[in-house]
């Protein structure tokens, strides 16, 4: 081994061991939540807060903890890195089996090379699967039977979303368009790139995801940020952190919302009928800043980052400032909690489980940041007349250890056709099912 090989080992292991030694929070995260969350004053250090929760995966006959009155079963378990759901009229359900793609420039420095280790020790950073499989339970019995390659050969594939006989898959770096007919179990034609979306070997948020309007006439693409704080320079934050609108008779894409550091989850919630979206906001400036948030998407709309969080918070590690940005920046509609990864959002429509009708629906991928751990759980929203109404409620738990592993880590969420929760677990590589205990099938 080089001396200089070493001496970077030496150096990170270093960092990693004193960025552990760091104070715990004294504030309860519950103080992150709500729609007037606790905003402290910024704790910035040379080193950031570095707590991995360690990715160990489900010991046998172990599963996650439902809320009181629900049943959890694994709906498909033996994947690889499954991250995102989507669920087709007929009840098929896709699942993306993903991670990252190579992104050289993003590990470069002796901060990008702790990040890389982070990432890994947590369970991430392996050699992308770049499939999307399908799930299908014939007998209707909450577990999958029938299992096929969809897709394969895609480019860290995330979000997917169905519009008449086209099957919109976001990769990493494009919007491409499949053949789809009812029933199918494999698509075997190649993909139709519909738009070019920002990529590279800097591409430090890489998901995408995809929704589509209930008329079918517009898409939104999500793209998250390519820094923390533009710490990479703003010349390369083009195109990124923000939704964008694709309009499918006219093909031209446009900025529909910005200053969105990392958006990933989107639905329609069911009494309004806004567009809601599940923002990761910004990291290393203390265990208690800044909450993840989910918020309308009002079209036009200026949500801060960079240069501000939570509305108009200044971030004084930005350089250049922008006053005029700022002043424009809208407060999000509701916190979830200092560095909890809140990644998927499905408000709840069904009927199975009327407790939770109108709400909404998060998986929380859980903190790298805080100490303690933030996040880790599946938590429900309570919603009255197109607004949050109550304070979070667990729905499933248990994704941590009493050690502070890592037994599972909850991605996308979304309900099936026959009302139930599907949770995708990237590091248990499992789907869970969550349902109601009284449910009769």
């Amino acid at each position: 081994m080089s001396a200089q090989i070493l001496s970077s080992i030496l150096s990170t292991a270093m960092i990693l061991a004193f960025a552990g030694c760091t104070s715990s929070s004294k504030s309860p995260i519950t103080d992150s939540y709500g729609s007037q969350p606790e905003l402290p004053e910024p704790k910035s250090s040379l080193f950031p807060v570095v707590n991995i929760a360690p990715a160990k995966g489900w010991p046998v006959n172990t599963m996650p903890t439902p809320a009181a009155g629900l049943k959890v079963q694994a709906f498909a378990k033996g994947l690889q890195h499954p991250r995102w759901l989507y669920v087709l009229p007929n009840g098929d359900v896709l699942v993306a089996e993903t991670d990252a793609p190579p992104k050289p420039e993003d590990s470069q420095g002796i901060k990008g090379k702790i990040m890389k280790m982070v990432m890994k020790r947590a369970g991430s950073s392996h050699p992308s699967p770049n499939r999307i499989s399908l799930l299908r339970d014939n007998n209707h019995d909450g577990v999958t039977d029938q299992k096929t390659v969809f897709l394969q050969n895609l480019n860290s594939p995330f979000g997917m979303t169905l519009v008449g006989n086209t099957l919109y898959v976001a990769n990493t770096d494009a919007l491409v368009g499949f053949p789809y007919q009812p029933g199918i179990t494999q698509i075997k034609e190649s993909g139709r790139k519909v738009l070019a979306l920002p990529a590279g070997p800097l591409n430090h948020h890489w998901t995408k995801n995809v929704i589509a309007n209930p008329e079918g006439t517009k898409l939104y693409i999500t793209v998250g940020s390519n820094s923390n704080v533009a710490e990479n320079g703003l010349d390369q934050e083009k195109g990124r952190a923000l939704i964008m609108e694709f309009d499918m008779a006219s093909s031209k894409a446009r900025p529909f919302a910005t200053g969105l550091r990392n958006p990933n989850g989107m639905d329609w919630q069911p009494q309004s009928g806004a567009l809601w979206t599940v923002v990761n906001e910004r990291d290393e400036i203390g265990n208690d800043l800044v909450p993840d948030y989910m918020t309308s998407v009002k079209d036009g709309a200026f949500y801060g980052w960079p240069y501000s969080y939570y509305g108009q918070h200044v971030d004084t590690r930005v350089k250049p400032q922008n006053p005029g940005l700022v002043a424009r920046a809208i407060k999000p509609d509701y916190a979830l909690g200092n560095h909890t990864a809140s990644l998927g959002l499905s408000f709840y429509k069904a009927e199975l489980m009327p407790q939770y009708r109108g709400g909404a629906l998060i998986g929380q991928h859980g903190s790298w940041n805080r100490k303690p751990h933030s996040g880790y759980k599946v938590i429900f929203v309570p919603f009255s007349n197109g607004q949050p109404s109550g304070t979070p409620q667990d729905v499933l738990t248990g994704f941590l250890s009493k050690n502070g592993e890592a037994l599972g880590r909850p991605v996308g969420v979304t309900v099936d056709l026959s009302g139930a929760i599907l949770v995708a677990d990237d590091v248990g590589d499992t789907i869970w099912r969550v349902s109601s205990d009284e449910q009769v099938r």
